[in-house]
């Protein structure tokens, strides 16, 4: 059991993962401090080791009396869950929390793609990052000078780096279809209930808004896209924003088979573009290849290799063999032409691990 010490952060308002978990804070009423800035700045002031790598958002969380950076969204919400019982974003149902581990891993794998395909593809969009994002993470008081060499250094870096997520203009116009299609999923599912899996929020919940913070309320193109695309979903990420006034029951959870059909249409995207791209990272990370080419929904598609996502992929196949076999039939009725069944039946090299 926690004691009611604040659990601390450190990660920037861009930054789809920090909003991701301080609205999973605020949604679980946890006692928390966010410190809007640079992990790596925060931890050399604190004199705390950096994790390998360090990225945002950063916890630090109290082990053997000793304070430790930990990163990694995913995980981290598995150990809140344990350290703070009570209003929980887990399904009880092992199929329905399959589900949620899916979507989660989409939403922290593949809809960044969009996240950072949209910031800076476009010089509209690149320009608007360049100038918000070092005064929110550096100071707002950056003198002007000052101001303008950061932006400028921020935006070299940033679209210098659109390779790595396999952005350019040959995959651009496959990225922005697999948006609208993702929005349209979206709109049709937040017809039939209020978040993915029932009447109140899993995690999965929380890893489609902390994308969707970024491309709804952040960013110029992809923002007007969804506008265009799917008010309901614009509408969804104000209110996924403070759900600490929501009240859960068990009950909200709806099992797989009461699922209206609607959540296919979100399944069906996850199939058509982030199982193939999950398998062929997965092929190049088991072959000892540092970037993968594989044809994506018709397009040529190249970038860098992810070990990272290689084992995201392990982890999804390990936790559908973990099932049992009444609850494997349900995920499997479920996803059944929908595309994902491709990412459930490997045997992972060693090397991904």
């Amino acid at each position: 059991m926690a004691d009611d010490k604040p659990i601390q952060l450190v990660g920037g308002p861009g930054s789809p993962y920090t909003q991701k978990m301080v609205a999973l804070l605020r949604y679980r009423r946890l006692p928390y401090r966010v410190n809007w800035g640079i992990p790596a700045t925060v931890c050399e002031a604190m004199g705390i080791e950096k994790p390998k790598p360090i990225f945002e958002p950063t916890f630090f969380f109290e082990d053997n009396g000793k304070t430790k950076a930990v990163c990694d969204s995913t995980p981290i919400i598995r150990r809140l869950e344990h350290s703070y019982p009570g209003r929980s974003v887990l399904p009880s149902d092992p199929a329905l929390a399959f589900i949620d581990y899916l979507i989660e891993d989409f939403a922290d794998e593949w809809c960044t793609k969009y996240m950072f395909h949209y910031r800076w593809h476009q010089q509209v969009d690149a320009d608007n990052a360049s100038t918000l994002l070092p005064l929110s993470v550096v100071d707002i008081r950056l003198p002007i000078a000052d101001h303008k060499k950061i932006k400028q250094l921020v935006e070299e870096r940033q679209t210098s780096r659109l390779y790595v997520v396999g952005s350019n203009d040959t995959t651009a116009p496959v990225i922005d279809a697999s948006y609208r299609r993702f929005l349209t999923a979206m709109e049709n599912h937040l017809t039939n209930q209020k978040f993915m899996l029932g009447n109140r929020p899993a995690a999965g919940d929380f890893g489609l808004y902390g994308q969707l913070s970024q491309l709804v309320g952040f960013d110029p193109t992809p923002r007007t896209i969804a506008h265009e695309a799917s008010p309901r979903t614009v509408v969804w990420v104000d209110l996924m924003r403070d759900q600490s006034g929501l009240e859960p029951t068990k009950n909200d959870w709806v099992s797989l088979a009461d699922q209206p059909a609607s959540l296919r249409g979100l399944l069906k995207e996850i199939g058509r573009m982030y199982a193939p791209v999950q398998l062929a990272n997965a092929s190049a990370v088991a072959a000892g290849e540092k970037t993968w080419t594989a044809e994506i929904d018709g397009t040529l598609w190249a970038q860098q290799t992810f070990p990272y996502q290689a084992k995201c992929l392990r982890w999804t196949n390990e936790r559908y063999q973990a099932l049992n076999e009444p609850d494997r039939a349900s995920v499997d009725m479920l996803l059944k032409g929908t595309g994902v069944e491709a990412m459930l039946s490997l045997n992972i090299d060693s090397s991904a691990k």
